[in-house]
């Protein structure tokens, strides 16, 4: 029987992170690698990435490769497997973490470019990720996909509604690739709430003060606080956990 410590181990491992130049993609990019994994670190810009891979490299000492590529654009997501598969010879781990949502003052003012570019994002990309990457683990040793939804899912708000239905028919994906793919790919989501990244910059924090008093922990997420759940999904201690959506949301109500 494996020590906890050994269950959470992921020495030998690769894992592909999306959007994972910054915020809770970094966390995890930084929390793999600190367990053993090399990674490779996607999102649009080349220079975040390098910067992180650096960072990777000085402070674990293990491989980090960056790739830019936009994850809402069908065509430009084989490149980014074949290269993976190129680089590291595998993938373990595969964490669709990339994702959007544009303010809009009026759901009648939202534009279709808007809409779509919502839902490749958050949705198209995931799906045509999980399929490239989870027939490949299939055929191979195995691994695990992780997906980050949102707890917009479940209880969406007017401002995020393009936003918290892709969210909602990820989660769904979720339990459909963890058939698709089962017994050998482990498939599982991590619904997040409000998590103080570099995006929070952004909100007003006095209105978010008076919504963190109905959260159970009463406080936002600080983006460390994402690694328990992504290591647990990542590594051998979720064994026998696929097709689970796991909030992680202070206890929001």
């Amino acid at each position: 029987m494996k020590s906890a410590k050994d269950l959470f181990d992921l020495s030998g491992r690769v894992a592909l992170v999306t959007g994972g130049s910054r915020g809770l993609g970094k966390e995890m990019v930084l929390a793999f690698a600190r367990a053993g994994a090399d990674v490779v670190i996607a999102s649009r810009k080349l220079d975040a990435c390098s910067e992180l891979a650096k960072e990777v490299a000085r402070t674990t000492g293990r491989r980090a490769f960056p790739y830019a590529c936009h994850v809402g654009r069908w065509d430009e997501l084989e490149g980014l497997v074949e290269t993976s598969y190129r680089e590291f010879g595998k993938l373990d781990v595969l964490v669709n973490n990339a994702g959007k949502s544009p303010l809009y003052d009026h759901v009648s003012n939202l534009t279709e470019a808007q809409y779509d570019s919502v839902l490749d994002l958050n949705l198209k990309g995931p799906f045509r990720l999980m399929a490239l990457v989870g027939t490949r683990m299939a055929q191979g040793a195995g691994g695990s996909i992780i997906n980050i939804s949102s707890i917009g899912a479940i209880r969406p708000t007017g401002d995020v509604i393009p936003y918290a239905g892709a969210k909602a028919a990820l989660n769904a994906m979720t339990i459909g690739f963890a058939h698709a793919f089962g017994p050998k790919v482990r498939v599982n989501c991590i619904m997040p709430g409000a998590f103080l990244t570099d995006i929070s910059k952004a909100w007003d924090m006095k209105a978010f003060a008076q919504t963190a008093k109905r959260i159970a922990l009463r406080r936002g997420g600080e983006p460390s606080e994402i690694v328990g759940a992504a290591l647990y999904f990542a590594s051998d201690a979720s064994s026998y956990t696929t097709g689970s959506i796991l909030s992680v949301d202070g206890g929001a109500p």
